[in-house]
């Protein structure tokens, strides 16, 4: 492990400088860092003043409404982060955490997902494991897998990345519907093609070509896709406006079974071509190999896996 050291012509670094300036960083605002950290904003200033005068370098540049890191700040935030891991997975590794999950864990999420399914199984493992303070960070798409400021992140589809560990957690469907009023007034589609003829509620997310739905019929050598090019005059980028939507009759959608389960067990929704399947959805927690070994990522991805264990979103469920 690299460690700080002082030594001629070297500036002291202190172990709790590092933890403060990665909450700053992560906080992006004096303001904000000092509700996380539960200070004043003036306290905060004068740590960060503490901490440049020591170095004899600008870390961060101050503005009236935000805050950035200067090369040498951005350079500072990266050893300080790999110090604090190491320092972890040392404490780990002499036993001192391995019993008893303890620490900050950042969990990332998808803003529906996360608020309807993520968020519920953070408030039962922090029951579990009063010991480990958890950070949930929502939004829209995934962070990007070099993103190092969360420590698991729960996504749809594994990334193609050697750079993490990404385990399945949940299987996951999508699939298409409407309601029963839409399908008696326009028709129910047949065969793939027939979706041309309709109107097709879009989602913007993540990386995915927007518009084209594909459909797979038979399995194996035998499988079969239809790439078709769908159209409608509703589009939004959250899942939870297109299910409402779908809800009230505008079209046909696209969305994954957790989302739309219990509309179409309630009859609210029907699905549309079930004997065509469409992309998977799975689900799987992903974190950064340098965090294998770590108590708190071990213990709340298996605190997951067991959890979605028991969903019952799947007609055919696991």
């Amino acid at each position: 492990m690299t460690a700080p050291r002082s030594g001629a012509g070297a500036p002291a670094i202190a172990p709790s400088d590092l933890g403060f300036f990665v909450t700053l960083a992560a906080a992006r605002s004096l303001s904000a860092a000092a509700r996380e950290l539960g200070v004043s904003t003036a306290a905060v200033s004068k740590q960060l003043a503490k901490i440049e005068a020591r170095l004899g370098l600008t870390l961060v540049r101050r503005s009236t409404r935000r805050m950035g890191l200067t090369p040498e700040g951005e350079l500072y935030l990266e050893h300080a982060r790999r110090i604090l891991d190491e320092i972890d997975a040392l404490a780990e590794e002499l036993g001192a955490a391995r019993a008893t999950p303890r620490g900050l864990l950042r969990v990332s999420a998808t803003l529906g997902f996360g608020r309807n399914h993520v968020a519920p199984i953070v408030s039962r493992f922090v029951r579990r494991y009063p010991q480990v303070d958890v950070q949930l960070q929502l939004a829209v798409d995934p962070p990007p897998v070099t993103d190092d400021t969360w420590d698991v992140c729960i996504r749809f589809g594994a990334p193609p990345d050697a750079r993490v560990i990404a385990r399945r957690v949940a299987r996951n469907r999508r699939l298409l519907c409407a309601a029963p009023a839409y399908l008696a007034a326009h028709g129910t589609p047949k065969v793939p093609q027939d979706l041309t003829r309709h109107n097709c509620i879009g989602i913007r997310q993540g990386q995915e070509g927007y518009g084209v739905w594909r459909l797979t019929s038979g399995r194996g050598r035998h499988a079969r896709t239809e790439t078709v090019k769908v159209r409608g005059n509703l589009t939004t980028n959250d899942g939870e406006v297109a299910v409402n939507w779908a809800l009230d009759g505008h079209g046909i959608l696209m969305r994954a079974e957790w989302d739309i389960a219990r509309h179409l067990q309630s009859g609210r929704l029907v699905q549309v071509l079930p004997q065509y399947s469409t992309p998977d959805a799975d689900i799987f927690a992903v974190y950064p190999q340098r965090h294998q070994r770590a108590a708190r990522v071990r213990a709340f991805v298996e605190f997951v896996a067991q959890s979605f264990a028991s969903q019952r979103w799947r007609s055919d469920a696991q």
